[in-house]
């Protein structure tokens, strides 16, 4: 018997067409729910109307498995029924997020962003700047993302140290990070939200950071002390690329704004061309695994 699968969008019903026993039922928070959602065992919820997928959550009896377009799995954890699987599109935006700590990085060295005022200041401001080749990377988040960005960093001559929630083959544990910290030239920030990685970059983790090191959070705005961090920005003692901030979106008055030494975008990273089709390439093949009885290999476990 096919399994039911709430779909939220036209785009997901024509990407999972064809998904073997699987019955695909479209469905829009803004109207009433089509008699099939009774039945449905997946959901794919919406991007961003997610209070409101949470109430439809619980008007489903017979949900099983919610299957997000996301890498992070934060916003659900610990407010769906019991029982209910969450699986993640793990694989889906590492490359384009590690593509952005390039560019950051590369931006941040070579002074791009210096060189753009100069310009408009019609200012030849020739002059040697820093390079991305042969610095040290700490890379915290031995995930997708992780291994995407090191594979991108050995490319520029960059030297990447992963750490990860446990130690592996090249993978440092978490129990190490405090003595990595300081011998690294950039601390890249790619883990998801949990209880122990929220506040993870507080004072004392800047504090073990070297004079002029960069920190880049790719992950999620409460992993970074925004106050500690604000401290180091304003004393000119490190530099940093956000593409998360906490709180998120910011503020017109956040001091955020103005910190000198700073890189800002408005959690983008991720947000590149073929996005949705590269979501729901994973999503599918989770669901196909669901629907042939197997367990899906992208469910939220808790560690990085």
């Amino acid at each position: 018997m096919a399994i039911t699968v709430l779909v939220p969008d036209d785009f997901g019903m024509a990407a999972l067409s064809g998904i073997d026993g699987v019955e695909l039922v479209r469905f829009d928070l803004d109207r009433p729910l089509p008699p099939e959602a009774e039945r449905a065992e997946v959901l794919i919820p919406g991007v961003f109307a997610q209070a409101r997928t949470i109430d439809l959550i619980h008007r489903l009896p017979n949900l099983r498995l919610l299957q997000l377009l996301s890498a992070g799995a934060e916003l659900w954890i610990g407010r769906l029924p019991d029982g209910v699987m969450v699986s993640t599109s793990r694989g889906a935006h590492g490359g384009s997020t590690a593509e952005w700590v390039i560019g950051a990085l590369l931006a941040i060295y070579r002074e791009l962003f210096e060189f753009e005022r100069h310009r408009q200041a019609r200012h030849w401001a020739q002059h040697v700047t820093d390079t991305l080749q042969g610095k040290r990377i700490l890379v915290v988040g031995a995930g997708d993302l992780g291994r995407q960005l090191k594979r991108r960093l050995d490319a520029f001559d960059a030297h990447a140290t992963m750490v990860g929630y446990r130690a592996r083959d090249g993978v440092h544990g978490r129990e190490e990070l405090p003595d990595l910290i300081g011998g690294h030239d950039a601390v890249v920030v790619m883990v998801p939200v949990t209880a122990e990685t929220t506040g993870m970059v507080d004072g004392a983790f800047l504090a073990r950071m070297r004079d002029g090191a960069v920190l880049v959070n790719a992950a999620r705005g409460v992993v970074v002390d925004t106050d500690a961090l604000l401290a180091e920005l304003t004393s000119g003692r490190l530099r940093a690329a956000l593409d998360v901030t906490d709180p998120e979106p910011l503020p017109p008055d956040h001091p955020l704004w103005t910190a000198p030494g700073l890189l800002l975008t408005p959690h983008v990273a991720g947000a590149a061309a073929g996005h949705r089709e590269r979501s729901y390439a994973i999503a599918a093949a989770e669901i196909a695994r669901f629907a042939a009885g197997t367990e899906p290999e992208n469910l939220v476990r808790g560690d990085y």
